[in-house]
């Protein structure tokens, strides 16, 4: 069973690995962060985009956010890097070859 913590947030609490949560979800706090920063979503479209979580689960993220803006930041770079070091590891699929080769993408 995974140890949770809870916080002064109604909606947030904190995994064993420190990792804030969405309380009744699976849901990061630092995913529905990362959903603003890529698509510059608003509270009312996260909700349109995430139907589970009510706008109270929103907006005690986006506070949670606020006073802990810094660590946030740091695990969205982090998880950045990650996946950035990954995909250079990885290097190129063969369908993205092909498809390269047909000029379908660039």
């Amino acid at each position: 069973m995974t140890q949770t913590t809870t916080t002064e947030y109604k909606h947030i609490l904190v995994d064993e690995g420190n990792v804030p949560f969405i309380k009744g979800t699976s849901m990061k706090v630092v995913e529905l962060i990362t959903s603003i920063h890529a698509y510059g979503w608003s509270p009312e479209e996260l909700h349109f985009q995430y139907p589970h979580l009510s706008m109270s689960q929103i907006y005690s993220a986006l506070a949670y956010y606020w006073e802990h803006k810094e660590q946030i930041d740091a695990d969205m770079q982090q998880r950045f890097e990650y996946a950035e070091r990954l995909r250079l590891e990885t290097g190129e699929s063969q369908l993205a070859k092909r498809l390269r080769a047909e000029g379908l993408i660039k």
